[in-house]
């Protein structure tokens, strides 16, 4: 199959670029798959088969290359994408699942990518076979030590229903007004948002909410599938005060609770037969779901900005490296909050970095945005997601 883009340009709208890059993706996967082998080594409990839903961007793809790469595991990848056509390129998905799957079988490592939704039986299903397959195929136990939960999707079809729901970014109980940032530009422009019903909280608690979760771990459990060293994980975001009425108080924020409420219900069910399941809460970072909500880039911007004049700043391998090697993999054990999560945001939320990015949201203005903030960096990171602006890769210029 052909899986060149029909264009060698990215095609934006409205922060949502509409087509990506195979050879940039590529190059972006192989630079990724550079760093976890380079900070990750082999240990006694690291993990020798892993799962990963959402296995083909940001957090997903980072999991998969460092349970791949860093620790040699067997890895089976679970996400939906599109192909590409002769109309339009395929999804950066689908570009960095093909990539990750021929520098898997270079390196001899074994791993098989199902394309398909996470969110249908027919894909759990799939998903159990194709760990039995590779786990035969290395020769090892078909027992799952590591299973990443890291789907982002604005819609979701309950498998015993039928009925489709859709979430949304909504405030909850008040209306919410604010200003966002261009990335493209580096514009400015007044959002609002009107509260969201109580349907629309539903919604988007069923789509982005434990549920689906806890119906993988049932899939997994069934076939007597996890180890006794299995560990779950499921990624969130907290971020700071400023951002809670549309983000942690809104219906993505009820969503998450939902998350966390199914983190507890795993933990408290298969208590005797795994060795944990956790909400790891991660840093902010440039990611395609992320560029689209509203006041998100702005502080974005000015964090990199901080961060990187600190010296602390992390992309998704570096997070998830760190997640791995420090958190979940590590000597120590778990380390947790009061609220029994992962904290990878914590060089983030550190006082003198917020304090930092505080000060630095209230001076930027569109004189000065190029300056004062990270736009470059921001929109760089957009650009790189999606298979453009990577070093070495022919664009046709």
């Amino acid at each position: 199959m052909n899986i060149k883009p029909t264009v060698e340009k990215p095609m934006i709208r409205n922060n949502i670029c509409l087509n990506a890059h195979p050879e940039g993706c590529a190059a972006n996967v192989k630079k990724q798959i550079c760093y976890a082998k380079k900070i990750l080594t082999p240990e006694n409990n690291a993990p020798k088969l892993a799962l990963i839903a959402g296995c083909s961007n940001g957090y997903g793809l980072a999991s998969r290359i460092c349970a791949a790469f860093g620790y040699g595991a067997v890895t089976v990848g679970v996400s939906l994408e599109n192909e590409p056509s002769e109309k339009r390129s395929g999804t950066p998905g689908f570009y960095n699942n093909k990539a990750f799957d021929s520098e898997a079988e270079a390196a001899g490592i074994i791993g098989i990518t199902l394309n398909g939704d996470a969110f249908s039986d027919e894909i759990k299903t799939a998903a159990i076979k194709a760990i039995k397959d590779a786990a035969a195929k290395a020769g090892i136990p078909a027992k799952v030590d590591l299973f990443i939960y890291s789907l982002a999707s604005p819609v979701r079809t309950d498998p015993k229903s039928g009925v489709m729901y859709k979430s949304v970014i909504k405030p909850i109980g008040a209306g919410f007004s604010g200003k966002t940032l261009n990335m493209m530009d580096g514009t400015f422009s007044g959002i609002s948002a009107e509260p969201a019903a109580e349907e629309e909280i539903f919604n988007t608690v069923k789509v982005m909410g434990g549920e689906d979760w806890e119906l993988w771990m049932n899939a997994l459990d069934s076939e007597g599938l996890l180890s006794a060293n299995f560990t779950t994980a499921a990624y969130t975001y907290i971020g700071p005060e400023s951002s809670w009425a549309i983000y942690k108080n809104g219906t993505i924020g009820k969503a998450k609770e939902d998350l966390e409420r199914a983190c507890r219900e795993i933990n408290k069910k298969y208590s005797a037969k795994i060795k944990g399941a956790w909400i790891s809460v991660n840093k902010a970072l440039v990611t395609r779901s992320s560029a689209v909500i509203p006041t998100i880039p702005l502080y974005i911007t000015c964090l990199f900005k901080v961060m990187k004049e600190m010296g602390l700043h992390e992309g998704c391998i570096e997070q998830i490296a760190r997640l791995y090697r420090e958190r979940l993999y590590s000597a120590d054990g778990v380390s947790t909050d009061s609220e029994g999560r992962i904290r990878i945001d914590d060089w983030e939320m550190r006082d003198d970095v917020q304090k930092a990015v505080k000060e630095r949201i209230k001076i930027v203005t569109p004189e000065n945005v190029f300056t004062e903030t990270d736009l470059a960096g921001f929109k760089h990171d957009f650009l790189e997601a999606h298979g453009f602006d990577v070093e070495g890769v022919d664009y046709g210029d």
